[in-house]
């Protein structure tokens, strides 16, 4: 009978195992060409996918923002002078860093103001190609004052412009891409043995992976050999991570490696396994992920690097760009092992770091966050490179701390909503990263269908998904399958109000069903309120996807720069203080029984609100016994050395609240244990 269905939960475990998930093709969305392993997902055309509900209202904010406003906000080099426009300014990585992100934007809201503002640099970069294949300005630039180089043809910033153009593709079909690339990777496989990748700056050697990416990406469209051949030479020419993260302790100790070359380059093993699956290079990335975890790991997600690598005390800063970047790094390994851990990883980042580094109109952004963030001034921290940002490391500004992450923190929610779903070898499609969003695709035998999933998530464990055909099909096959995320112990499954199974973290539910229009899927992930250990044996409170910080009653204070300060930073920028008292140690007895120690309330009314991404809208409140510590006190206007668990307190107890991390500014998020 059509209405009767088999729910399969296949085990997804570890980096290894899910690659020899994809072994069918799928004629709708082919898979990697022989000789390139076979995917367990493959990304959908951009514009397949849109935002719904509370993602939908982050990317209007985003359009209305700085996201449409570059060449107006930084004239100087986003501006009709920059050489990615002809011009004779910027030719360096800061306007493709926009575009990679506004191009997705545009085309998920499918905004014609948008992609008539991407056109431009998408037609001067494809008239800018010589005929040995070279793009792109060649003039002497310096980007950065007072270093000396000749970086007229650093490989590094066309990098960036080649994702652009794959993206472009993807929404357009536009067949002048597939000529461009290929010219190109001809010309790069002809120079780079005289020209390598490190011979202008270093930055293609650690971020090689992003041109490597490209060039499987046209090698499965074309089928041309000599792409196969460049993909070795960029390999071998790019920094040995597998080296780094297997032989070489260089995550135990400071200062070893950029913090964005790290986000960026961790993903290069994975990238050419598809070209030569040897297992080393998956085990090299996963002892890599579980490194940054313990020795510089904070519980958002991220890692401290404030430009360089700087271990895990909760008040080291945590860039932006390696935000945005280690979220794009994550997405593209899921798609290519199927590694349901590397969502749960990428999701974490997503609703606990990026929210908070990027203020709510979407205008200004902090260059570093802190795990533990008690005030937000222009002040000296304990971060590399202070001394050259002029003290302006963590304040809300626009070009503030480093210019960079101004230009390249548009990518973040747009390529996360681009990864949300994905065709599958089996013909049907995945749901893996959760958001309110709508799918239309191709499934079964070339039926178009329409998915459409409501949800709250992360701020509620229920996710309904409901099915429509497109066309004169009334009854298609194809199945569903859906990430159950390694935090959830029992999901369930139920089909048309009907409970079906049950399955276990860190597994997928394939749901395979003819289905109909109006066919209605409800997965259930029960959140459990839940500890991790951090920094000076303190915790993290964790529910779901969610890290929970100290609320802080936050005062919001804008300033204005002076002097040579408004060439170089803006305007004006944001001082964030509170009155709120900071220097709390939870109970070291709440961790044994967290269902009964840590109180949990949601309203209901903020959590249907389509934007929740601050104090005052936070829906969900985790109340617990708590001690102040009298002598954890302020250090460099930030909050000073974590007192180790667990120690002493004979002040009486307290109840604080915590919301969760991604609605704070100013917060606490690991918390020494106290008695």
């Amino acid at each position: 009978m059509n209405n009767k269905f088999l729910l399969s939960l296949i085990l997804t475990i570890g980096l290894c195992s899910t690659v020899s998930l994809a072994k069918a093709d799928n004629p709708d969305h082919p898979n990697n060409r022989y000789p390139l392993i076979r995917k367990p997902y493959m990304e959908l055309p951009l514009g397949s996918i849109k935002a719904k509900g509370w993602l939908l209202e982050m990317l209007e904010r985003q359009k209305k923002g700085a996201s449409s406003q570059m060449d107006v906000l930084y004239p100087e080099v986003m501006g009709a002078r920059n050489g990615w426009l002809g011009g004779d300014g910027d030719q360096w990585e800061r306007g493709p860093y926009w575009i990679d992100g506004l191009l997705p934007l545009a085309y998920i809201l499918d905004d014609k103001e948008l992609k008539q503002k991407v056109q431009p640099w998408i037609e001067w970069t494809l008239k800018s190609q010589r005929e040995d294949g070279f793009f792109g300005p060649a003039r002497d630039y310096n980007p950065e004052p007072g270093i000396q180089r000749d970086n007229s043809a650093d490989w590094w910033p066309r990098m960036v412009m080649l994702k652009i153009m794959q993206q472009y593709y993807s929404a357009t079909g536009d067949k002048r891409v597939i000529d461009f690339m290929s010219n190109y990777f001809r010309y790069q496989l002809a120079t780079l043995p005289s020209t390598p990748l490190g011979n202008w700056t270093f930055w293609a050697e650690y971020r090689a992976c992003d041109n490597l990416q490209a060039v499987y990406w046209l090698y499965n469209i074309t089928g041309e050999k000599f792409l196969l051949d460049l993909g070795n030479l960029l390999h071998k020419q790019s920094y040995d991570f597998v080296d780094m993260f297997l032989n070489r302790n260089d995550l135990t100790r400071f200062n070893t490696i950029h913090c964005v070359n790290l986000a960026q380059g961790l993903k290069e093993p994975v990238i050419y396994y598809q070209q030569n699956p040897d297992e080393k290079y998956l085990d090299a990335v996963k002892k890599g992920l579980a490194d940054i975890r313990q020795y510089n790991g904070q519980p958002q997600g991220m890692y401290g690097g404030d430009e360089g690598l700087h271990g895990n005390n909760p008040t080291q800063g945590s860039e932006l760009c390696s935000a945005v970047e280690f979220m794009y790094s994550l997405e593209k390994m899921m798609e290519i092992t199927g590694d349901l851990t590397l969502t749960d990883h990428l999701e974490r980042i997503a609703f606990n770091a990026l929210p908070t580094q990027i203020t709510d109109d979407f205008m200004d952004k902090q260059y570093f966050q802190q795990a533990n963030q008690v005030m937000v001034t222009r002040h000296a921290h304990n971060f590399y490179e202070d001394a050259n940002h002029a003290e302006t490391d963590i304040i809300y500004g626009t070009r503030t701390g480093y210019p960079c992450c101004f230009s390249n923190m548009h990518q973040g929610w747009p390529k996360f909503t681009q990864s949300l779903w994905y065709a599958t070898p089996d013909n049907g499609i995945a749901a893996l990263a959760y958001s309110p969003s709508e799918v239309t695709t191709k499934v079964g035998n070339g039926h178009r269908v329409t998915v459409t999933e409501d949800t709250h998530y992360p701020m509620d464990d229920k996710i309904q998904f409901t099915v429509r055909l497109l066309g004169k099909t009334k009854e298609v096959d194809f199945p569903l399958h859906l990430r159950i995320p390694g935090w959830c112990k029992d999901a369930t499954v139920t089909v048309n109000g009907v409970p079906e199974s049950t399955a276990k973290g860190n597994s997928t539910a394939i749901i395979r069903r003819t289905w109909k229009t109006g066919d209605q899927v409800v997965l259930h992930l029960p959140m459990e309120v839940t500890t991790s250990k951090w920094y000076e044996n303190s915790i993290a409170v964790e529910r779901g996807p969610l890290v929970y910080a100290l609320k802080m009653e936050e005062k919001w204070e804008k300033k204005k720069f002076e002097g040579d300060d408004i060439t170089q930073f803006g305007q004006s920028y944001y001082e964030v203080t509170s009155p709120t008292k900071w220097n709390y140690g939870i109970l070291a007895s709440a961790p044994e029984n967290t269902k009964e120690n840590f109180q949990v309330t949601i309203d209901k009314a903020k959590q249907a609100n389509n934007y929740f991404w601050n104090v005052e809208n936070a829906p969900i409140q985790i109340k617990v016994k708590a001690k102040e510590i009298p002598s954890w006190q302020l250090y460099n206007e930030m909050a000073g050395p974590l007192p180790f668990s667990t120690g002493r307190s004979k002040n009486p107890v307290e109840e604080i609240t915590l919301i969760p991390y991604g609605c704070t500014t100013l917060r606490v998020s690991e918390f020494p244990l106290v008695r």
